[in-house]
């Protein structure tokens, strides 16, 4: 029975430290590029604003041509559109509030343009949504806005945005944000509609259950027994 050989050579040494610093390069460049977007939508969008003169009513068409951009630059380049999408995001409302812009208001139209155009291009719209959200949330913490409104905003968009791509859309993008977002739960529970009432069994239109007090007011009296009288 021959023995094993050592694993801990300086080879196999030296190839855990190249790993290593390819990976930490690796992620100090995606950071880099990150950043780069974050200040190129920014710059963007409140150099754009600043010309129009208008920020209340050039806002919601010059934030949803600045994500068509992004997504066009992707479909040109092959880069994959979900890692820029929350960098984009952030920029976006960066912007926005350094004009003095309404940002609960822009950060439903980003997120509402996001996942409609991801979806025109077929990447992941849940996926696309969450990383949207994320970068929307990110900014609106940096400049110390209304976090609990803005999150309301865009989960709502998010979701209905989805609801018109399909049911199967909503359903993803709806379960990605239940997971990653904290109080989204609360949110879609005080906005979507309420469960349809309990259908009838039998053939005809559906019926809804009666509550207890209609159950009193509605029951047949009880007939009673000839003996009774005498």
């Amino acid at each position: 029975m021959t023995e094993e050989k050592e694993t801990t050579g300086p080879e196999l040494q030296k190839a855990g430290t190249t790993m290593k610093e390819g990976i930490v390069n690796s992620l100090k460049g995606i950071n880099e590029v990150e950043a780069e977007i974050v200040s190129l939508a920014r710059n963007t969008v409140s150099q754009t604003l600043r010309a129009t003169g208008d920020v209340a009513k050039e806002c919601l068409g010059v934030t949803t041509d600045v994500v068509k951009g992004a997504i066009q630059a992707t479909e040109e380049v092959g880069t994959g559109l979900i890692m820029g999408t929350k960098s984009v995001a952030k920029g976006i409302i960066l912007g926005v509030s350094d004009v003095g812009g309404d940002i609960v208001k822009v950060a439903g139209d980003v997120v509402s343009a996001a996942v409609k155009g991801s979806a025109e291009v077929g990447a992941d719209v849940a996926t696309v949504a969450r990383r949207t959200v994320d970068g929307v949330i990110e900014a609106t913490k940096e400049i110390g806005g209304n976090v609990e409104k803005v999150t309301t905003t865009v989960v709502v968009e998010a979701v209905n945005a989805a609801g018109t791509v399909g049911k199967t859309a909503a359903r993803a993008v709806t379960d990605v944000l239940l997971g990653a977002v904290g109080g989204v739960k609360e949110v879609l529970n005080s906005v979507l509609p309420k469960p349809s009432p309990v259908a009838n069994t039998e053939s005809g239109p559906e019926k809804s259950l009666p509550t207890p007090a209609e159950e009193v007011t509605t029951a047949k009296p009880k007939k009673t027994s000839p003996l009774a009288k005498k």
